[in-house]
């Protein structure tokens, strides 16, 4: 019987771009996703909030200060998707919206104390489960996993993870 959870060797050439195995990649996927965020979107609904709440929060947490044309960037959303999304956040004490320091016409978001707290508890839904499979695949495969994912983005994502991991590098 053949192991598809098994990582192909040296040996195994371009098998794995086969139909068949990238199906099954884009199962892995899809499930993988899906189970990653059940407990948070569940947390999320109670409140009456979603996905693009969480993504919201997640990347605003990220980036304090964050301008509102680069939030939707990154989200790949219309501004009108945005503002529902960020209204009842803001109206319910999670974000906090100031203006630019330089342009006072920008609208920089920041997660207010009650935010944080939120996207803690929404992160500490997901940490258990990737930690969990990051240590059950072991380093080498973690560090493939990754390629993996930056290979499937967009030249605009890859370009915004290497700004934020030279911020981060520089902070340190």
């Amino acid at each position: 019987m053949h192991d598809k959870s098994a990582q192909p060797g040296p040996s195994a050439g371009l098998l794995f771009l086969r139909e068949d195995e990238l199906r099954l990649a884009q199962d892995m996927i899809f499930f993988a996703h899906r189970d990653l965020v059940a407990t948070a979107d569940a947390m999320l609904a109670d409140m009456g909030f979603g996905r693009a709440h969480h993504r919201a929060l997640h990347f605003i947490g990220r980036n304090p200060g964050l301008p509102v044309g680069e939030l939707l960037q990154i989200l790949g959303i219309a501004k009108q998707s945005l503002a529902r999304v960020l209204g009842p956040l803001i109206r319910q004490g999670y974000v906090q919206q100031l203006p630019g320091r330089v342009d006072r016409r920008q609208r920089l978001l920041s997660l207010t104390p009650e935010g944080v707290a939120l996207e803690r508890r929404l992160f500490e839904t997901q940490r258990e489960r990737l930690t969990a499979a990051f240590r059950e695949a072991g380093g080498p495969a973690v560090e493939g996993f990754r390629k993996v994912l930056r290979g499937m983005m967009k030249t605009e994502a890859r370009s915004y993870l290497d700004r934020a991991e030279a911020a981060r590098t520089a902070k340190r």
